[in-house]
């Protein structure tokens, strides 16, 4: 029949009455989760956890002295870095040893199922970006310190190890190509050379240089023509002068001058002889000065003749001679037309060497893309070469560094120590559980069964679901027989509970007493 739901209070005495009723059931149930308890917390492994925290130093006394010739090693995901150190092969290797795993010799398969179990157990913590912690857990304590202490001293080795490594192949890697780069600047400079010594004019500075030389010689060559039209010119003056001048002129010498004193002197004797006689005073004086004058025209006859060739004016019948500014002009005309005929062969000189420049300017155009691109490859060989060189030395002193360990630097903070008590779920915690889930699983399933078997069990269950008024209840009167099943099923009942209570007792005596 379908009925509503009893409230609480009328279900405890519906409780009580199926209690007292499945008392020995309920006595089973109890005593069989107790003792399940009991008997999965002798089972259940221990667990003894170990751990170890490293101390990851970064800088020292050494960094700021070093900053800029030294790159040390900086890991930003410590804990991936700590993982692949800690769980690789070689190490692993090593902890199977110390643990004692390998003492029984097994194959390479059970090997990786230990590895496997062992890293399950194993845990890496970063905290504070340089503080990693290593824990690992097992059923035997010495096993777990050994191991964590064991991971600790691996993982500081390997770490270093491993930066010297690092440090020592990017050494020997940034030198290999200092090699190459060395090679391919020497290929370049001898390419570079080669060209400049079979093309002159591929060499530095000729291209300045021929445009200065140019410039130069253009000046020259105006410079000339200004000067040859300054010298026609004056050519042209000088002819113009030249021909409005004679060329001799009519001069009387000093030999004429006394041959014509003479010839007076002789005619005014003449005239004094006809009237006074050779004593007279005059006559006499005539004839000194007569005298006189030969003496001078005899002596200017000897100086001519032993006189050099002058270009003094030479008289003609003595009162002609060469007019000295007609010859002056001459002189200067002459003059003036070697100066055109130099001038004029100088600026035909400047003006082939400048058509010779010219051509050369042409030349080094024509060479400037192969010697820019021959000079560009020497120079991007020359700067990645010197800057190699600079990361060489650096990389050397990164490398000592890390050989001296004065770079990036590991201390155990906080050391692996013997753990002395299990973590985790222990014995008391299975028994103090056992103990509630004795009590809860019986009263639990009571409850149940209370609540869903549809059978009545109290008046006014009946009642409500009637809706009818019950007169009278017949009682229940057990007999003899029943009273003593009765008191059997409370003795066992007692038995059942001093015996799970006694298992217990005596359970908790041996763990304390380290017997069990």
């Amino acid at each position: 029949m379908s009925e509503e739901i009893s409230p609480f209070a009328a279900l405890v005495p519906v409780l009580v009455s199926e209690a007292r009723r499945r008392r020995i059931a309920m006595g089973v149930v109890f005593a069989v989760v107790a003792l399940g308890a009991l008997i999965v917390g002798m089972q259940w492994p221990k667990k003894y956890d170990a751990s170890t925290t490293i101390l990851a130093q970064e800088s020292s006394i050494i960094t700021p002295l070093m900053e800029g010739a030294a790159s040390p090693t900086a890991n930003a995901n410590r804990a991936g870095i700590a993982q692949a150190v800690i769980f690789s092969r070689r190490v692993m290797g090593q902890i199977l040893v110390i643990g004692g795993w390998m003492a029984n010799n097994p194959n390479p398969v059970e090997q990786d199922r230990l590895i496997e179990a062992i890293k399950a157990r194993t845990k890496v913590v970063i905290s504070h970006d340089n503080l990693i912690t290593i824990s690992y857990y097992d059923s035997d304590p010495k096993r777990a310190y050994d191991v964590t202490r064991e991971y600790a001293r691996l993982f500081i080795s390997e770490s270093l190890a491993s930066k010297q490594r690092e440090s020592r192949d990017a050494f020997e890697f940034i030198n290999s190509q200092v090699e190459t780069y060395r090679k391919k600047l020497t290929d370049a400079e001898d390419k570079l050379k080669d060209y400049r010594g079979a093309n002159a004019d591929a060499r530095p500075g000729s291209e300045t240089d021929t445009d200065a030389r140019i410039s130069q010689l253009r000046t020259q060559i105006e410079n000339a023509r200004l000067d040859l039209m300054e010298k026609r010119s004056q050519e042209a003056s000088l002819n113009s002068q030249l021909s409005g001048e004679s060329e001799v002129n009519a001069v009387q010498t000093t030999q004429g001058i006394n041959e014509a004193q003479l010839a007076q002197l002789q005619t005014q004797l003449d005239t004094l002889l006809m009237s006074y006689t050779a004593d007279y005073p005059d006559v006499v004086r005539v004839r000194h000065q007569m005298e006189d004058l030969r003496q001078q025209i005899a002596q200017a006859s000897q100086r001519r003749q032993s006189a050099p060739v002058s270009n003094s004016p030479t008289s003609l019948e003595n009162n002609v001679q060469f007019n000295p500014l007609y010859a002056q002009l001459r002189s200067q005309l002459s003059a003036s037309r070697a100066e055109i005929a130099s001038t004029s062969a100088r600026m035909g000189a400047s003006e082939s060497m400048l058509q010779s420049e010219l051509e050369r300017s042409n030349r080094i155009a024509n060479s400037e893309n192969v010697t820019s691109e021959l000079t560009r490859d020497y120079n991007v060989n020359r700067d990645v070469y010197q800057d190699l060189l600079k990361r060489r030395e650096n990389a050397r002193v990164s490398m000592n560094l890390d050989a001296k360990q004065q770079g990036l630097t590991f201390l155990i903070q906080n050391p692996a120590m013997m753990p002395l008590s299990p973590s985790g779920l222990r014995f008391m915690h299975f028994g103090l559980g056992g103990i509630v889930l004795s009590l809860a699983i019986p009263f639990g399933l009571l409850f149940g069964i209370a609540r869903l078997d549809p059978r009545v069990r109290s008046t006014a269950q009946l009642e409500r679901s009637t809706g009818l008024m019950v007169l009278a209840t017949v009682p229940f009167y057990p007999t003899p027989q029943d009273r003593q099943r009765e008191r059997l099923r409370n003795v066992l009942l007692a038995l059942i509970v001093l015996g799970v209570a006694l298992a217990y007792l005596v359970l908790f005596w041996l763990k304390l007493r380290g017997m069990a």
